[in-house]
């Protein structure tokens, strides 16, 4: 019998991997290659042997892949080792661009990143899915077609940060340029790139690998998930997503391996990052911040914030410890400090010894711990602690007086609570004008509606849509979704029963010589006269529809017209914009209606295409800076009729 799926519970492929006791048989010595986490022991009594079986497995898999950590002697990629926090960031996240002033605010975007998490060592800029597939675009346009990109880079490189690209390997479907390891190495080389994350790659053959380290020496590639060990040569980092830890902390794979290897914990749809946050502290290794998951808000508390402000503090002063020292992973506690479920690491380097603590329980712990000046004031619930220790007659370390004043403005935080956003919508404008002729009216009053859609990472109106879980699989992952949506129209509305055509646009700006703030795509290719108007964006759309005396329909408006069967489509046929576009203050979006002709095929992380029913809505992240208008999307007017 098949053991139901649990959402909540972490797959056989995320758990830790059970490290015999006893000397490990070569058969032994080859599994472990393949853990993610090395499972502890819960008896203080078998740690010793643990931690040997550890340092045999090492040796061995180190002697039969040949390792010789060349990679990471490579001048331009010593940065990857003290890379301890990198924000995976969508482009177009509101703190990082702002759309009413049509430009990248990276002063925003890292002031806040200072003031809540220390600061970050690198950037991952997010920029295609889930937005791909909209039209022909590929990857590569995403980020080339971009206006003031490589200023953005410069500035965060100004600022002290690493940036790393992403690249989507699915991505066959959408127009052709070059193969992609052309197109990547020149998009490196070109803007400066330091890395390059490996979206739904373990690793990057050693041909790609060598091609990308002649475009850009020293560059960094991250894959996500489990690194396989013979490819730690050749990658100095790895997206530890979804790593499921063992009850007593245990020790990551990779960075046990290679102590340079840096390893960023991340559990996407968790609203509690404490468990992973203790495994980067214990281990060594750093974090991803990513609160903004593919538009949808997944924010992190005030204490895990406040944690990684803490753990990134300590562990850039104390780096050389971190790197270079003797690692003791569990080292022995008080018992009373083991029964509370505290457990610890030890680094030991010249005669300076740093303790990193971490506190698994649910209350602050004030029982004995080790000698030595404690750096972060205790362990509190769920958090983490600091002890340093001088051997007699060493100094304090140079770093330590600047790292003293650096944490008094980094205290524990307790509230632990989610910080929920709420999406608000922006209000329709009124309308003065008459309706079209042959406009469908929707009577005023109350309504209730099904809308269908499919289920993306994008969620769709509020929330996320996965919570606490770990990694989502099909069929939950891009399946077939209804929802009931109700509301009242408080006067009747005509939406137009066809689109605004190339010619009536061009009527509109030869009228008004309107021109948008950022003309970038506007109108970028003609068309027939006769078919919908394109390459025009959602204040486009507005202007057109003002001057009609209208406004843009909402996705409500819009579906209950189109399900009277009075609705039109124009040739080729194109999503259409509603006045249902929302912000949380992170992620703006909109409601597209319609479908298109167009369809990317080959990879279910494309936006679906195709005509749709009216019933069927799709949730499209908003770019700025000109690239929301698409060769797809369209618009029709709605006029409010009052009695």
């Amino acid at each position: 019998m098949t053991t139901p799926f649990d959402p909540l519970v972490p797959r056989p492929i995320d758990r830790p991997a059970e490290v015999p006791l006893t000397p490990l048989t070569a058969e032994q010595l080859v599994a472990l290659d393949e853990a993610k986490i090395f499972s502890a022991p819960s008896d203080p009594a078998d740690r010793p042997a643990w931690r040997a079986r550890l340092r045999e497995w090492r040796e061995d898999s180190r002697r039969r892949h040949g390792y010789t950590g060349e990679a990471y002697d490579r001048p331009g990629a010593a940065w990857a080792a003290q890379c301890h926090t990198v924000a995976q960031v969508w482009l177009w996240d509101e703190l990082l661009y702002s759309f009413e002033d049509g430009k990248f605010t990276p002063e925003r975007f890292l002031a806040d990143a200072q003031d809540r998490f220390g600061g970050l060592d690198a950037v991952v800029l997010w920029h295609a899915y889930p937005v791909i597939g909209l039209d022909e675009r590929n990857q590569w346009d995403f980020y080339r077609d971009v206006p003031g990109l490589a200023e953005l880079i410069k500035a965060l490189h100004d600022a002290g940060l690493h940036v790393f690209v992403d690249y989507n390997p699915w991505d066959v479907g959408t127009r052709r340029g070059a193969d992609d390891l052309t197109e990547l190495a020149a998009l490196v080389a070109d803007f400066e790139a330091d890395g390059v994350f490996l979206d739904t790659l373990k690793k990057a053959e050693p041909g790609f690998v060598e091609r990308l380290e002649a475009a850009r020496p020293g560059i960094v590639l991250e894959g996500e998930s489990k690194l396989p060990v013979e490819r730690i040569a050749d990658h100095t980092a790895s997206w530890a997503q979804f790593f499921a830890d063992s009850p007593v902390p245990g020790v990551l794979r990779a960075h046990w391996y290679e102590r340079r290897h840096m390893q960023h914990h991340v559990r996407r749809w968790h609203r509690d990052h404490s468990e992973e946050l203790q495994s980067a502290w214990l281990n060594g290794a750093g974090v991803m911040v990513w609160e903004v998951v593919f538009g949808v808000w997944v924010g992190w508390s005030a204490r895990d914030a406040a944690t990684v402000r803490r753990m990134v503090t300590v562990q850039r002063a104390a780096s050389e410890l971190l790197l270079s020292g003797e690692w003791t992973p569990l080292a022995e506690l008080a018992p009373e400090a083991e029964a509370a479920g505290v457990y610890a690491s030890r680094w030991e380097l010249g005669g300076v010894t740093l303790w990193t603590l971490v506190n698994r329980g649910d209350t602050d712990y004030a029982g004995p711990l080790v000698a030595g000046r404690d750096l972060l004031g205790g362990v509190p619930a769920r958090g983490i602690g600091a002890v340093l220790q001088l051997a007699e007659g060493t100094a304090d370390p140079a770093w330590l007086r600047d790292l003293l004043d650096a944490l008094k403005s980094a205290p524990h935080e307790a509230e632990s609570r989610f910080p929920h956003r709420i999406a608000a919508r922006v209000s329709p404008q009124r309308t003065s004008g008459a309706p079209d002729g042959d406009a469908v009216t929707v009577p005023a009053g109350p309504y209730v509606l099904t809308v269908r859609y499919q289920a993306r990472e994008t969620g769709m109106y509020q929330g996320a849509p996965y919570v606490d879980e770990w990694k989502p699989l099909p069929p939950r992952l891009h399946d077939a979704r209804t929802l009931q949506r109700s509301g009242e129209l408080g006067t009747a509305v005509a939406v137009a029963a066809t689109e605004v055509t190339h010619a009536q646009f061009a009527e509109f700006v030869a009228a008004t010589g309107y021109r948008p703030a950022v003309e970038h795509r506007f109108l970028l290719h003609g068309g027939d006269p006769d078919a919908p108007v394109t390459y025009v964006d959602l204040d486009d759309a507005r202007a057109y529809c003002a001057w009609r005396g209208g406004r843009l329909p909402t996705e409500d408006e819009w579906q209950l017209a189109g399900e009277t069967g009075g609705l039109r489509r124009g040739e080729p046929a194109v999503w259409n914009w509603t006045e249902s576009e929302h912000s949380d203050g992170r992620t703006r979006f909109v409601m597209l209606k319609g479908g298109s002709d167009f369809r990317a095929e080959g990879s279910e992380w494309y936006i679906e295409g195709g005509r749709h029913a009216p019933d069927v809505s799709v949730k499209l992240l908003l770019p700025g800076l000109g690239l929301a208008r698409a060769a797809t999307v369209g618009f029709r007017c709605a006029w409010e009729v009052r009695a």
